[in-house]
């Protein structure tokens, strides 16, 4: 059912994808920076567990209904764009998603409901699932819902640990961070842009019919 070079390939297309620059990856790297490895970790499987929220969106239909439905392609679009513009314009104002200073940390639930929402109201991720995925599915080989399945929560399973890892590794670099805030002031800004643009490139997505349709 998953044949191994078509198996191999999609990872690796996979793992291009996480590496990605990108906002959720951001959020695990600001975790790791200011809360350390567990934040980081907490975080990439937030998002990881977003990607599975459109993995199975997709698989059961939800996906397909966004894009064939104007109004809850609408809604869903506008909801996900306002809540990544907010998550910017917050980091611009407070300067401390990315933040080496003594603080308060924040709950660990605060920061997996964080990461969840920013990839599960996005709804970029989903269309590029439905899109993506079926690519690697083949209707000869047995059931497309496993097939979508078993491939959709292997992507999610390398978000999480390729974001926590992210997250980890810079929790490493906060020592060396401490005696550069001018940098520091400058991840604070460009995430909170990355978030601002993102919400924005959401915003402006214009609904496409899928083929066949």
């Amino acid at each position: 059912m998953f044949p191994l070079d078509v198996f191999l390939t999609y990872t690796l297309a996979c793992l291009l994808l996480v590496i990605s620059p990108g906002p959720d990856n951001l959020l695990a790297i600001a975790r790791g920076l200011s809360q350390g490895r567990l934040a980081a970790i907490v975080s990439g499987l937030s998002s990881g567990a977003g990607i599975l929220f459109h993995v199975l969106a997709a698989t059961f239909g939800l996906t397909l209904l966004i894009q064939t439905s104007e109004i809850a392609f609408y809604a869903v679009k506008l909801v996900g764009a306002a809540y990544l513009i907010w998550l910017g314009v917050k980091v611009l104002r407070t300067r401390q998603l990315f933040s080496l200073n003594d603080a308060p940390a924040q709950p660990l639930l605060r920061i997996f409901s964080t990461g969840f929402l920013s990839a599960a109201l996005n709804p970029k991720p989903g269309i590029f699932v439905l899109a993506f995925v079926p690519q690697f599915v083949n209707p000869e080989l047995g059931s497309v819902t496993t097939q979508m399945l078993g491939y959709g929560i292997w992507f999610a399973l390398l978000t999480a640990v390729g974001f926590a890892l992210m997250g980890v590794f810079s929790s490493h670099l906060s020592a060396w961070l401490q005696h550069k805030p001018r940098f520091v002031l400058g991840l604070n800004v460009g995430a909170g842009a990355t978030f601002i643009a993102s919400g924005l490139a959401v915003a402006l997505m214009k609904q496409k019919q899928p083929a066949g349709v």
